[in-house]
């Protein structure tokens, strides 16, 4: 039986997970520390995932935007489905997101940025693009500080081409305010398993 020093020894020998490697944890951590820029408890669903990309015309795509990619719920499936020479772009305010993400997938493809994704014209042209084939955001629209809605609208449909969409999913109707100055062609879906349930908006640029 082993002494209370040895026990003591043994303890320190276990390695317990870092919480930054535990998704879930991570996402509810930075969930309580910053509600208002991330949105839902919990990652979304894969119903919702896949509604969301549902329309996406990944042959024809070479750049994608990610807006607040989290821990990677969107981003592994984008990865999964983009052509080799086709690149992805991931965008997020949040320094232990992007960390989390740079240990954790290994893809050529993946640029990630710690910014903002009011800066994404100045983001993809460092990068050597352009414009962007799709934009695909899950922030939170409805409780982003003031001003920070409208310059990601406007960044947005600047740098999406001709037939290029910004896809997004809300838990409120608000981001539709946001949309309609910039954008005549909104689709709408509606996808009720999810937590919570979400709206979903393709915003096609003309």
């Amino acid at each position: 039986m082993p002494t209370g020093e040895t026990a003591l020894k043994q303890r320190r020998k276990l390695r317990l997970p870092k919480f930054e490697n535990l998704p879930l944890a991570l996402f509810f951590r930075e969930f309580c520390r910053n509600p208002t820029m991330i949105g839902s408890i919990i990652p979304s669903s894969d119903k919702l995932i896949d509604r969301m990309l549902s329309r996406i015309d990944w042959e024809g795509t070479r750049l994608f935007v990610e807006y607040g990619p989290g821990v990677g719920t969107f981003t592994r499936p984008i990865l999964d489905q983009l052509a080799p020479d086709a690149t992805l772009i991931a965008i997020d305010t949040n320094r232990d997101f992007i960390r989390y993400l740079e240990q954790t997938i290994d893809d050529p493809r993946l640029i990630l940025i710690n910014g903002s994704a009011a800066d994404v014209a100045s983001i993809i042209a460092r990068h050597g693009f352009e414009h962007v084939d799709y934009v695909l955001s899950g922030l939170p629209f409805s409780t982003l500080p003031p001003g920070v809605g409208p310059a990601i609208m406007r960044e947005t449909y600047k740098v999406l081409r001709p037939g290029g969409a910004f896809v997004i999913y809300q838990y409120a109707l608000k981001v539709l305010r946001l949309l309609k100055p910039y954008f005549a062609n909104i689709d709408r879906d509606f996808e009720p398993i999810n937590i919570p349930p979400a709206q979903v908006f393709w915003a096609w640029k003309d």
